[in-house]
């Protein structure tokens, strides 16, 4: 039986060095995003956040900043995951990078002007210039996040 979407999910920014922590992921939606995801069963935003850090790049939360919050029109693939309202946050974090072999095709730290071009490559696919198999195979950010980037001034 499909999961339901709860419609509520948290991403999490890792900033290291001036580059921040994206994952490739394996599964829909395709991109490169911010460790991120549903609220599920956890009893807070907060709570959620922690264990999908674990959870996709196995690294333990130290604290966590609340940066933005809101709804996006963005789909997921559980069933009537069209939209969600996310909380984002600045993670502090200890712990070596153990990323998800289920969820996640690698784990990579890139500077602002990587995401930029990664999100060129979105605004490509957008615009219909790249197919849904190069896309997959060699995606840029995911959609949801260039809006999150754009917003948060990181792109």
């Amino acid at each position: 039986m499909p999961k339901i979407c709860d419609h509520t999910s948290v991403g999490m920014l890792v900033w290291k060095e001036g580059k921040l922590l994206l994952i490739e992921r394996k599964k829909f939606p395709f991109g490169f995003a911010p460790p991120a995801g549903h609220v599920d069963g956890d009893t807070s935003y907060e709570e959620a956040a922690e264990r999908e850090l674990g959870e996709e790049v196995g690294l333990k939360s130290l604290n966590l900043e609340m940066l933005v919050e809101g709804k996006k029109e963005n789909y997921c693939r559980r069933e009537d995951g069209s939209w969600h309202y996310w909380k984002i946050y600045k993670a502090e974090t200890k712990g070596e990078i153990q990323r998800s072999l289920d969820e996640t095709k690698q784990a990579v730290w890139l500077s602002v002007d990587e995401i930029k071009s990664l999100s060129q490559r979105t605004e490509k696919y957008l615009a219909g210039d790249i197919s849904e198999k190069d896309w997959q195979d060699k995606p840029g950010i995911e959609v949801v996040w260039c809006e999150w980037f754009r917003k948060l001034k990181i792109v």
